[in-house]
């Protein structure tokens, strides 16, 4: 199939890629390369992939509606991975007009390429921030999300608001995914693994938020993968006997639906640093900071639709794997 991976050039979007190309599939892969975090980290993962005959890279801005339209018009794309995004919840508190434009009008110019192209199924990345104030652990797709505590947040809850309006106005299947806190090799600058991994290589202290209270459903990349290729397959269908009243908010009498992709099993930040300071064999230096704007005290996936309908769920061991096979990533790629 003619595949469209946006945010090809990310952490996940690269995966993804990878993963899709050796399956057989042709990709289409759009990026901005932005420099919100390092540019020749993007340049390097989208070094691997533009070796394969079957991957074209195409740099694009998702707010530019002239482009998107015109990639949709010259490719015949029969589904749609939609990962690009501005990411990152502390940087939406300074930098709030990026998150409009990629994330809100972004998404609508990928609706609206899928909606006059009649694409068979539109994957979009929605994330674990969307549960906001929600106590009750874990979360549940089934749990309202109303209150998000960050822009971030707010405009991804926006992003399943106008896929559910495209799937219910055009019969559009769409499907959300929450993301919980992914890591591993290639991943992003700006997460806390690789911000501990780097400074605690350096000899910099660490900063460990609200002194280290936090816990989080850290989920390996490649479980990530997995499902997201798994999903693309698993093409929403109409619920005719659901009601705005009585049914899940996760589904809909529309061809939508939302799932958790995360690990089921939320592991203290500080037990995240152990597993990082073992890796290294290296003790970290700890700043210790209150709360952050923004931030969840902890999240935790209930994915049990998820293994409904694809037989699988993430399950990579944080400590014993995870976290190894990145710090290994991680001295090789800056031969440290």
């Amino acid at each position: 199939m003619n595949i469209l991976v946006t945010g090809a050039a990310g952490f996940i979007g690269f995966h993804v890629s990878q993963r899709l190309l050796t399956a057989g599939h042709h990709i289409v892969g759009l990026d901005n390369l932005n420099d919100y975090y390092d540019v020749k980290l993007k340049q390097s993962r989208l070094g691997l992939i533009t070796q394969h005959p079957s991957f074209t890279f195409i740099k694009m801005d998702l707010s530019d509606r002239v482009a998107v339209a015109s990639i949709f018009s010259q490719y015949s794309f029969k589904r749609v991975i939609h990962l690009g995004a501005q990411a990152g919840v502390r940087y939406s508190i300074d930098n709030p007009h990026s998150y409009a434009d990629t994330n809100l009008i972004g998404h609508l110019n990928i609706l609206e390429g899928c909606r006059c192209h009649k694409i068979e199924h539109l994957l979009y990345a929605s994330s674990s921030s969307v549960y906001g104030l929600n106590r009750k652990i874990p979360f549940s797709t089934n749990d309202r999300v109303d209150h998000p505590v960050s822009l971030y947040a707010a405009t991804k809850k926006a992003n399943e608001l106008m896929s559910h309006t495209y799937s219910h106005l055009y019969q559009l299947p769409t499907t959300g995914l929450r993301f919980f806190t992914v890591y591993g090799p290639w991943g992003r600058p700006d997460m806390a693994l690789f911000k501990f991994t780097r400074a605690i290589i350096a000899g910099e202290p660490i900063d460990v938020y609200n002194c280290g209270e936090m816990k989080r459903d850290f989920t390996y990349i490649d479980d990530v993968t997995e499902a997201i290729v798994r999903l693309q397959n698993i093409v929403p269908q109409p619920d005719q006997n659901w009601t705005a009243e009585s049914g899940s908010p996760a589904t809909s009498s529309a061809p939508y639906r939302v799932y958790n992709i995360g690990n089921s099993q939320p592991i203290s930040l500080m037990k995240y640093i152990e597993a990082t300071e073992k890796a290294l064999g290296i003790k970290a230096k700890k700043n210790m900071l209150p709360m952050q704007p923004g931030d969840l005290l902890e999240t935790s996936a209930d994915t049990k639709e998820l293994y409904q309908a694809i037989g699988f769920k993430p399950h990579t061991n944080m400590a014993d794997e995870g976290v190894t096979k990145f710090v290994r990533w991680y001295r090789g790629f800056y031969n440290v």
